[in-house]
């Protein structure tokens, strides 16, 4: 089974890419809904509320509270990340045993800087115009265009996912996107294909 990870900054449209991808039948784990449902889990919660006590109200993880703590302040955000990413890692892992598919997607914003990139066989970055991400941020979140552009600033540049990415994808309209993807999808089975025969 391929393990294919997909990255991309805020309104790249990297979710709706793994939207796409299940629609093809491909199973998808989603990295950051899964680290919010293990954060709230008894084993990381502990080292949670030892490294984050402030950011706790009675037995609860105020997320917001911890979200803002972090935000911008590299310690603080390597310290979660040294006890959130490892107990992703794991789950990915076991997610992956329990999948009989031809291969899988790892959806990850944070691929490369979290290492996750060293869990999948592939790579892909999907990438847009920055005018485009920052007008999308907006729509969906209703911020000010200031505070998608400090969000996008923050993520890895899309020179940097173009550099690393196996492949990437454009995302600028929808039917382009989606039959790049479905492009994608057939060059991936016929190489878990080919592998299936070699093993």
């Amino acid at each position: 089974m391929i393990r294919v990870g997909v990255c991309g900054g805020i309104g790249s449209g990297k979710s709706e890419a793994c939207r796409i991808f299940a629609r093809f039948g491909v199973p998808v784990y989603v990295a950051d809904e899964r680290a919010k449902e293990l954060m709230q889990q008894q084993s990381l919660l502990g080292e949670l509320q030892l490294a984050f006590g402030d950011c706790f109200e009675g037995e609860e993880l105020n997320r917001k509270r911890l979200a803002e703590r972090v935000f911008g302040d590299t310690e603080e955000l390597q310290r979660l990340n040294a006890i959130v990413h490892p107990a992703v890692r794991a789950d990915f892992r076991s997610w992956c045993s329990q999948q009989q598919a031809d291969y899988v997607v790892l959806e990850s914003a944070i691929l490369f800087e979290a290492k996750f990139d060293t869990e999948v066989d592939i790579s892909v970055g999907v990438l847009a115009p920055m005018p485009l991400r920052i007008e999308r941020v907006v729509k969906r979140d209703g911020c000010s265009e200031e505070h998608a552009r400090q969000r996008i600033a923050v993520q890895m540049s899309d020179d940097d996912i173009l550099a690393r990415a196996t492949f990437t994808i454009v995302n600028i309209a929808m039917e382009d996107f989606v039959r790049d993807i479905e492009e994608l999808n057939g060059r991936i089975r016929q190489r878990a294909a080919l592998q299936s025969k070699q093993c």
